[in-house]
């Protein structure tokens, strides 16, 4: 029996040499620093400017971070924007020590600090997971409603999670009511009254608006790069 190369004899075929193993792809790339690097920048921006838009009464203001939060969590996934979210909650948080946040958050913080850490801190984090995580679950059967569940999620999620906290420090809610001559007696009452009536839903019209809308823009820029790069 003849012999070919000493690898197959004659008539046989060659064995086939092993595919090359595909290269794991980098989570971490030259468009996804600039992203999550421009859009730090923008929420840490919209956070300070926020601050000095009171709403409603308390001294409470508006979180534009959101915007950027979920922005991130649609461009490059989720755990981007749970790391959007931890830096607009450990800003917030500053803020609060700071006395930027208004009056009643620094009497809470004098009272419950532990709680209001936690409650900057897991808000806004779990905010920016929880809207990655719907729109890739939701964009494989439409990308628009996916940007849309996104939106909506995070003001939900971000609100719920506030509401809950305040809820586990109610006394020190009802002591901040009474400081600052509220008459609500409970601390629900409180809450809603002063901190989420106006917030919540401003916070939520502004989402459902500019984060779809960013999106698109963006979208539309990447596809303008991607042409001009194929005619380089």
């Amino acid at each position: 029996m003849e012999y070919r190369d000493d690898r197959a004899p004659v008539g046989e075929p060659l064995p086939q040499d092993e595919p090359p193993h595909p290269r794991p792809a980098r989570v971490l790339n030259a468009k996804t620093i600039a992203y999550f690097g421009i859009l730090t920048a923008l929420e840490i921006v919209l956070l300070l400017w926020g601050s000095a838009v009171p709403v409603g009464a308390g001294g409470a203001s508006l979180n534009f971070s959101l915007v950027p939060i979920v922005l991130g969590a649609i461009l490059m996934g989720p755990v981007a924007g749970m790391l959007l979210g931890l830096v607009a909650g450990v800003a917030i948080f500053v803020m609060v020590i700071l006395g930027a946040q208004g009056p009643v958050f620094s009497y809470l913080f004098t009272m419950q600090p532990v709680m209001i850490a936690l409650v900057c801190l897991v808000k806004t984090t779990a905010a920016g997971l929880v809207s990655g995580l719907l729109y890739r679950l939701i964009q494989k059967r439409s990308q628009k409603a996916g940007v849309f569940a996104a939106a909506v999620a995070a003001p939900v999620v971000n609100t719920g999670l506030f509401v809950l906290g305040m809820l586990c420090m109610s006394g020190a809610v009802e002591a901040s009511a009474a400081e600052f001559g509220f008459a609500q007696s409970s601390a629900i009452a409180v809450i809603l009254l002063v901190f989420v009536t106006y917030n919540f839903f401003i916070e939520f019209a502004i989402d459902l608006v500019l984060a779809p809308a960013l999106y698109t823009v963006i979208r539309v820029l990447e596809k303008r790069f991607a042409k001009r790069k194929k005619k380089i």
